[in-house]
């Protein structure tokens, strides 16, 4: 067992979209995520999953609202609701998901992440 420095780990990960495990816990996995613009519709029916804004300003689409999240505020997104993230600027953020959650949720398109690199 090692600590985690999340300013590495960042540093590591040169894309956008392309999220990257950096612990397990409890059926968990802890993810990291460089974002930039808007990513796609979309919803996880049987999981909730948290966001976590490092730096930046995340704005969470949902068909009746917008979310906005700075550094240090989080969102618990439940599961089955709509959601569009987006990020104007880069923005990074720490992701809580069940083990196995497919970053695109019920869509499969070329921002699919089927297997996170763990870095």
């Amino acid at each position: 067992m090692n600590k985690v420095n999340i300013s590495e780990k960042l540093n590591l990960i040169d894309s956008y979209w392309n999220p990257h495990i950096v612990g397990e816990l409890n059926g968990q996995q802890v993810k990291l995520v460089k974002i930039k613009g808007e990513f796609v519709w979309h919803h996880h029916a049987d999981v909730d999953e948290m966001f976590l804004v490092i730096t930046g300003r995340l704005i969470l689409r949902m068909r009746d609202r917008d979310m906005i999240l700075y550094p240090g505020e989080f969102f618990v997104m439940p599961k089955g609701v709509e959601h569009l993230p987006i990020a104007e600027e880069e923005v990074h953020m720490m992701l809580f998901e069940p083990t196995g959650t497919l970053n695109t949720g019920n869509v499969r398109n070329e921002l699919t992440v089927e297997n996170p690199l763990r870095t």
